[in-house]
């Protein structure tokens, strides 16, 4: 007897090796049970046909719709020098308007049998335009007889699944194999608890399975993906809620500040008073701190709301009661922007133990991979005998040679670049585990926190400090309107003349070796602009230096020079040597520089609508205006610069947030931004089932609270294994 369960059978037993290697390699299904879970993305109404005039330019596309009529021609060619070349040309219509197929060829044969005036067929290929029409060329087609068996049966019910397919294996094909394996669906386990299923009325798992691939009427396909959506979210947010619990089983020493010491000297000397939020969000944070459980806690702000100096205080706060803080950055650049910028704000309070140093006074070091090996050591020593209260550093404070005195408090900076894995590492640097605060400057939508941060707590920062000035933000179509871009370099020349700054930031640095592997795989609907690579810092560096912004000083920033190199350009452009910095993202997260107004980012189109407000921010920090300038070639029509609008009529980053979550799959915000990769979400979309995600959190907690263990529901356990070994995959991508 065979021992392997249904769900897990290698697809390759049931569908032969050619079919299952292409399964494996372009959709990543290996077994049973990823295909039935590899659900149609829409459904085509027998009577009611795709509509041909709506069709997307450059993608691979499933119509269906009857032959309207169909030409052979013939024509002399290089191959078929005497007029023997033959064209077959088909015209398909569906009301909506007409599609023209083409075959050249040995291949116009059969279509020619098959394909005559009436006949109904599915047809895929991809969309192109020759003389200005559309087309499909060798597009592949499944007639839809009315009549044969085998057909009817196939595509039972008026309702024929359109699955996300590829160029080498088209919907119908997955169609069929799914049909193959669709009766081991009557042995899915049920992760859902039945009381929970019964109470919200949901379909049980085999028979939802059965209706998203053989749906008879629309109310079927709707009862299905509600059932499924409830999977993914109920699953999903057990893990988060076990990771919820066994963090509060986990002890924590209670840092509470003594009422006259650090915190409140720091207070004492603050040039201004904190907002509201700032206020509020402290207290939330003290309050985690003082409980004998670690503090967990998310801290999301817009650019420039004022995090570090929230940040600082609870640091402060964990130093007076007589542990250590720990701040933890992605970049050198920004662990030394950050330690630069502590140090300033405490002043004598960041010297202790030295002459000079206030009463109150403690040390606070930097720790970076690229330090020299003395100064290395000598901030090691200020750990580990706690003469520092505070570090500040990369992920150079992970190493197993650091070692600290009492470490209470671990900052996290931009989570969204470091895994928990890491996080881990460095709570495991703690006599008993330190509290945890992790800030990001990217505004997450509520059900994104709930998904992604479900373990975290959340405080949100949306006042801005008084004195910062807004920005404004404009699209500069260099293909379309030349004038604009020269115009752009006039503004930073004018902002320099007024005694500013300015940024100019581009996609790359330039001195890549280009990879063939890479350049051939790219291939969008925006292939036009997409053909030249993105602008270089170091080409667009020199063309500006000698001509838009000649007499100018213009240097380079970028991530692959010397760390020393990088802080010495930072100093010199923080001290205002420098007119026009030109530098790739490395700029994106905390860089601080309020005489800097202006910033120009070329090839805009090809960053991410959170990454370009990131960016954005570094700008109007001051008391002057911010003017951002989204440079980008590609034609008006396109989703990229329909984007870049949205980027430049809205400064709420929430609200841009929901946007970027709309336009790209879910699976890059849930932390497998790998290109290609199957999101862990199938049928839930973060930002609509807001509610399913809501109550699916609630019920996970009372069932996680009842029975921690899941004794009492094996199916739903093995559903947490199979989700949790992805995610430790992606922990692993991420690492």
């Amino acid at each position: 007897m065979d021992l392997v369960p249904a769900l897990q059978e290698p697809l390759k037993k049931v569908l032969g090796p050619a079919t299952a290697k292409v399964m494996a390699e372009h959709l990543g299904l290996h077994t049973v049970g990823d295909l039935l879970h590899h659900y149609p993305r829409r459904y085509e109404e027998r009577g009611q046909l795709t509509h041909l005039a709506d069709l997307p330019m450059d993608e691979h596309v499933t119509v269906v719709a009857q032959v309207a009529d169909a030409r052979l021609h013939t024509f002399a060619s290089a191959k078929a020098p005497r007029g023997k070349g033959q064209r077959l040309e088909v015209t398909i219509t569906d009301g909506s308007g007409r599609l023209q197929l083409v075959f050249f060829g040995n291949g116009v044969h059969k279509p020619h049998k098959e394909l005559l005036p009436g006949t109904r067929a599915m047809f895929a290929g991809k969309v192109s335009v020759f003389n200005r029409r559309l087309q499909l060329a060798h597009p592949a087609y499944e007639l839809l007889r009315g009549d044969s068996e085998e057909t009817v049966e196939t595509w039972a019910g008026a309702l024929i699944p359109i699955y996300p397919a590829t160029a080498k294996l088209e919907s119908w094909k997955l169609g069929k194999a799914v049909q193959t394996v669709l009766p081991s669906a009557q042995e899915a386990l049920d992760p859902l608890p039945d009381t929970l299923r019964a109470g919200r009325g949901l379909l049980p798992l085999p028979e939802a399975l059965l209706k998203i691939h053989r749906p008879h009427t629309k109310a079927d396909i709707a009862d299905a993906r509600a059932r499924l959506k409830w999977d993914e979210a109920f699953v999903l947010q057990v893990a988060l809620a076990r990771r919820r619990h066994a963090e509060t089983q986990l002890p924590a020493v209670p840092r509470v500040p003594r009422p006259d010491g650090i915190l409140t000297a720091f207070d004492d000397r603050l040039p201004f008073t904190l907002t509201e939020g700032q206020r509020k969000v402290s207290e939330e944070i003290f309050a985690d701190l003082a409980t004998a459980h670690p503090m967990h806690r998310l801290l999301q702000g817009e650019v420039g709301s004022g995090k570090t100096m929230v940040a600082l205080r609870a640091m402060l706060a964990v130093v007076d009661a007589g542990g250590q803080a720990a701040m933890l950055a992605p970049t050198e650049v920004l662990a030394q922007q950050h330690h630069r910028s502590v140090t300033e704000m405490m002043g004598e309070l960041a010297e202790g133990g030295m002459l000079g140093g206030a009463e109150h006074a403690t040390k606070v070091v930097l720790l970076t991979g690229s330090m020299g090996t003395a100064a290395r050591r000598q901030a090691l020593l200020d750990l580990v005998t706690g003469e520092a209260g505070i570090v500040i550093g990369t992920h150079a404070l992970i190493e197993d040679k650091v070692q600290f005195h009492d470490l209470g408090l671990v900052v996290v900076d931009e989570q969204h670049r470091f895994g928990v894995e890491q996080r881990d590492a460095l709570r495991g640097k703690g006599k008993q585990p330190p509290h945890l605060l992790v800030m990001t400057a990217t505004p997450i939508p509520r059900t994104v926190a709930m998904t992604v941060f479900g373990d975290l707590e959340t405080s949100v920062l949306d006042q801005l400090p008084a004195g910062r000035s807004p920005i404004a933000s404009h699209v500069v179509p260099a293909a379309d309107k030349p004038h604009f871009l020269a115009r752009a370099w006039e503004r930073v020349r004018e902002e320099v003349a007024n005694g500013h700054q300015a940024y100019v930031v581009c996609p790359r640095i330039g001195d890549e070796e280009d990879d063939p592997k890479k350049s051939g795989k790219k291939k969008t609907p925006e292939d036009e602009a997409e053909k030249r690579p993105p602008l270089a810092v170091l080409d667009v560096a020199d063309q500006l230096g000698r001509g838009p912004l000649k007499g100018l000083k213009v240097e380079v920033l970028h991530g692959r020079m010397h760390p020393d190199d990088k802080d010495a350009v930072m100093r010199r452009f923080a001290a205002g040597e420098t007119d026009v910095l030109v530098a790739t993202t490395v700029i994106e997260v905390g860089v601080n520089v309020p005489n800097a107004t202006a910033m120009v980012i070329m090839d805009a189109d090809r960053f991410g609508v959170s990454q370009l407000h990131q960016l954005r921010g570094r700008v109007g920090r001051g008391s002057a205006p911010g003017l951002c300038l989204l440079v980008t070639e590609m034609p008006e029509a396109s989703a990229a610069r329909q984007r870049l609008g949205a980027v430049a009529s809205t400064l709420d980053g929430f609200e841009l947030s929901r946007i970027d979550l709309e336009q790209r799959r879910e699976g890059d915000v849930l932390g497998q931004a790998q290109s290609g990769a199957r999101s862990s979400l199938r049928v839930l979309a973060v930002i609509e089932d807001e509610e399913v995600i809501a109550e699916a959190r609630q019920e996970a907690a009372t069932v996680v609270a009842a029975d921690p263990e899941l004794t009492g529901l094996p199916a739903l356990r093995t559903a947490l294994d199979a989700l949790l070994d992805e995610e430790r995959e992606q922990y692993l991508e991420k690492g």
